[in-house]
């Protein structure tokens, strides 16, 4: 490994330095290498830049000694670093502000995957949630769709574990570092998961499973997906914060809905309720929402040479050069009132012409 490693990884480690700012100083010097380069006076005239943590940029030895052991365990374990500037940095969760600086990744699945589904609740799993979960993974065998989740007891559990006994590829992301599994009843699970897909984490080794890392947990599973199932759940948890996140990453979220007195419904209730979430009740309402039921080859083709209305041509007019575009670039460039427009690109979609991405863009075919 080359030494930018070596300084990718400490510049996580220095005090003051999060992950919207990190990316900020490294883009101001130009690398992580650079930023413990620059002089003190030239940090201290960066803005955002703290007291703290100039020192620590100009006094780096401790932390570069503790980025060293890093970079060999993770040598001598088979894990690959993930930088938030790297190619096979999880390009989905790069579009959000708080993305980790680092990740550290073991195993061999796709992190960008053409579709990725992040399946998260309660631990206390019900056999009407086990009963939904383990549908939902066994229907997404021919979506060729990457499962994420976090690997905890009850649904997070069963979705892995469905996923690899079904050859889908799972991803568990952890709030601890790669040196042990939690729970330590998932061990086998985790080990299973390395041959068709791995295990995730932006925790250094030796950081050990404390309460504060799974929010922050959560973070990676709701930004890394294009869609977050919520299976079951109480009125609190993680999985409701799991929703949220995702909600404010413009990222699509489903819940599956219960009796109202079932404790573990609550949560998806509320969420359905209050419209944080999509109503789930088999994988054919996730298909429609994602638009992945897409015509075929032969029908696209077709499509492509047909004759555009007049409405159709101001929509195509817009893309130019582009591949993707937002739809209030859109409703602004066409004039069309806002239901027109939605009635044109449905019928778009419908002919595989456009296609409907998360966070209100539009991607053309």
């Amino acid at each position: 490994m080359n030494d930018e490693i070596l300084y990718q990884i400490a510049i996580t480690l220095i005090p003051g330095i999060g992950d919207i700012s990190g990316k900020k100083f490294i883009d101001y010097c130009g690398s992580a290498k650079a930023v413990f380069k620059e002089t003190r006076k030239t940090l201290e005239k960066i803005n955002g830049m703290r007291e703290v943590t100039v020192d620590a940029l100009c006094n780096p030895k401790d932390l570069l000694k503790r980025a060293e052991l890093e970079v060999e365990f993770i040598g001598q374990n088979g894990i690959k670093p993930l930088f938030y500037k790297d190619s096979d940095y999880p390009k989905r969760l790069l579009q959000c502000d708080d993305s980790p600086l680092m990740l550290y990744y073991k195993g061999n699945a796709n992190l960008n995957a053409n579709r990725v589904v992040a399946i998260v609740g309660t631990r206390n799993i019900t056999d009407y949630g086990k009963e939904n979960c383990a549908q939902l993974v066994n229907d997404l065998i021919d979506d060729h769709v990457l499962v994420v989740s976090g690997l905890a007891y009850g649904v997070d559990t069963m979705a892995h574990r469905t996923a690899v006994k079904a050859g889908i590829p799972t991803v568990g992301v952890l709030g601890n570092g790669l040196q042990q599994i939690y729970p330590a009843a998932n061990k086998k699970l985790a080990s299973e998961m390395l041959a068709n897909g791995g295990l995730l984490t932006e925790c250094m080794s030796g950081m050990n499973p404390i309460k504060e890392n799974f929010p922050r947990r959560n973070r990676i599973i709701a930004g890394m997906a294009d869609a977050v199932i919520v299976v079951e759940s109480a009125l609190k948890g993680g999985s409701l914060i799991t929703a949220d996140l995702a909600n404010s990453y413009s990222r699509d979220v489903f819940a599956y809905p219960g009796r109202v007195k079932d404790l573990y419904s609550q949560g998806c209730n509320y969420l359905i309720r209050t419209n944080r979430a999509h109503l789930m009740e088999s994988v054919i309402n996730l298909r429609y929402v994602m638009r992945w039921e897409r015509p075929s080859s032969e029908e696209r083709q077709t499509a492509l040479f047909r004759d555009y209305t007049d409405d159709e041509k101001r929509i195509m007019d817009c893309f130019g050069d582009k591949a993707i575009i937002s739809l209030d670039d859109l409703i602004v460039s066409t004039g069309l009132p806002t239901t027109k427009l939605a009635s044109v690109l449905l019928n778009l979609e419908f002919d595989g012409i456009v296609m409907a991405l998360p966070g209100r863009r539009y991607k053309r075919c």
